[in-house]
């Protein structure tokens, strides 16, 4: 009684301090009005849930029972309704803005080139694949689309972004007041033991657990996807291509083939939560990022189950008996702690990374300019070579005809160094942008220096995701030491999976093409 008394009193006061702070300044309390509402409205889904979830169970079994008969009709009348919808919206939006039809036919092109290259194309499970694009495509919408969506997802943006700017502290605090002028050393990277930090706090509280259970169960339901794929999925969210697969660590053995292929693919087309600072810490747009982090988990799924169908009975379609494991450190002090710790290590292999991969493309760029020399062709070089290359690609996920070659460069530079090249590399166009001194394109050499605000967007889509040729070795090595008589399974389906994870990036980036609007 006493400690219910206690909790009372308690959201009493939270309660009335907020309603003093709405008065005082509305703009001001609206983050904390809105944690409030979702404190309020899970704990009374909770109540609910706890006291008449049995009763209400019973009283729905008879409509359950009658839709169950009648499934067959209710998914076909409701996939024609939708596609109906669809062809109707498509058909009047486009009649204003054309050029998104190009990004339309781009999605159902790499879609097509998935399908064809599938392992068992004869066997596809449709429901998956339907479902992952059609959650894929329904969050583009609402968030890009809607206003109350883009204001949601822009307010997290700039929570995001302001969280990010407290690393700042620390930054100075260590290498000094001119930190700045080694951005990237001492700026960007700090940065990721800031957020690996938080998210080990979050999963001393339990907080990231539970979210990622409750996502990975509403991509089960929908998708019919396993218990385990999903979780991984959801995981991919929050942390990286090596940290999920920990979530169903004890049952790495038992996986079928297809499901070791969608972990894999998971982890190539998401990024990490410790990461997303790094990347708006370039001054990428926080909305198109975080809006890119959530838009890959069902689309993840949906290629996997595309690219290797199941042909195989999961062992784990149910989440009885699937516990998430819980964190062993004693306090939130503890937990801070071994999150920034065990960061340290992943910085120091981003930055080595780029520095040996870097050092690397200066060498071949050394030697592509003298082959090309003898040829009088001087200019020739890997980026070059990539414009030419992904140009294709890059028209067709809708980015202008001006901007393609540039678009082409960054994409090739994702794929074959690392996502973070390529964004440091749109930062500076957009840099160049910003001061407004620059052309858009040389009237003389015809050089393009930045990339206008459509291709921006969708390219940001497109670069969000691990799938590079060094993360091969890393989701490689950090599966093989979890389950390591699968390694020689996993080297087999590894290249079939990083090639998904690319093209969830491209995918989403089509949908951005498709629904961006001035």
């Amino acid at each position: 009684m006493y400690k219910v008394c206690l909790i009372g009193y308690i959201c009493l006061c939270v309660t009335a301090y907020m309603v003093a702070a709405l008065i005082t300044n509305f703009q001001r309390a609206l983050t904390l009005l809105v944690i409030w509402l979702v404190v309020v409205v899970y704990n009374m889904y909770a109540l609910l849930r706890d006291n008449f979830g049995d009763s209400i169970t019973h009283h729905m079994r008879p409509v359950f029972k009658s839709c169950g008969r009648n499934m067959f009709w209710i998914q076909w009348v409701f996939v024609a309704l939708v596609v109906a919808g669809l062809a109707t919206w498509i058909a009047i939006d486009t009649s204003k803005r054309p050029e998104q039809l190009i990004s339309g036919a781009g999605y159902l092109v790499f879609l097509f080139g998935l399908f064809i290259t599938s392992k068992y194309p004869s066997r596809v499970i449709w429901r998956p694949v339907f479902w992952g694009l059609f959650i894929q495509v329904c969050l583009g919408m609402i968030i890009l689309r809607t206003q109350a969506g883009f204001d949601a997802f822009n307010w997290l943006g700039s929570l995001a972004q302001t969280f990010i700017n407290y690393v700042d502290a620390g930054a100075s605090f260590v290498f000094g007041k001119n930190y700045l002028d080694h951005a990237f050393a001492f700026k960007v990277l700090p940065i990721v033991i800031y957020f690996s930090a938080f998210i080990s706090i979050l999963y001393y509280l339990g907080a990231m657990q539970w979210l990622i259970f409750k996502i990975a169960w509403l991509m089960q339901m929908t998708l019919n996807t396993s218990a385990t794929e999903s979780m991984v999925a959801a995981g991919n969210i929050f942390v990286g291509q090596t940290e999920s697969p920990l979530l169903i660590r004890p049952y790495l053995d038992d996986l079928t083939t297809s499901e070791l292929h969608a972990v894999m693919t998971a982890g190539f087309g998401t990024i990490a939560g410790s990461v997303l600072g790094a990347y708006l810490g370039f001054g990428i747009q926080a909305v198109y990022v975080i809006t890119a982090c959530v838009m890959a988990a069902p689309c993840a799924l949906a290629v996997s189950k595309l690219v290797y169908p199941e042909t195989k009975k999961s062992k784990f379609r149910s989440h009885a008996g699937l516990l998430l494991e819980k964190t062993e450190h004693r306090n939130i002090i503890e937990a801070a702690f071994v999150g920034a710790s065990q960061a340290i290590p992943l910085v120091l292999n981003i930055g080595g990374n780029l520095i040996a991969f870097l050092a690397l493309l200066s060498a071949v760029n050394g030697f592509l300019s003298w082959f090309g020399g003898l040829m009088d062709c001087p200019q020739l070089s890997f980026e070059m070579i990539c414009s030419y290359v992904f140009m294709p690609i890059t028209f067709l996920m809708g980015i202008s005809w001006t901007d393609c070659f540039k678009c082409a460069e960054l994409i090739g530079s994702k794929i074959f160094l690392n996502e973070f090249y390529a964004y440091e590399a749109l930062s500076d166009m957009l840099q160049i942008r910003d001061t407004g001194t620059v052309p858009h394109v040389d009237p003389v050499t015809g050089v393009v220096y930045w990339v206008d605000e459509r291709s921006e967007a969708i390219v940001t889509y497109a670069l969000c995701g691990f799938a590079n040729v060094s993360s091969v070795g890393i989701i490689l090595g950090g599966l093989g030491i979890m389950a390591p008589h699968r390694r020689g399974e996993m080297a087999k389906i590894v290249i079939r999976a990083l090639i998904a994870g690319i093209f969830v990036s491209l995918l989403n980036a089509c949908v951005a093409g498709f629904l961006y609007v001035p």
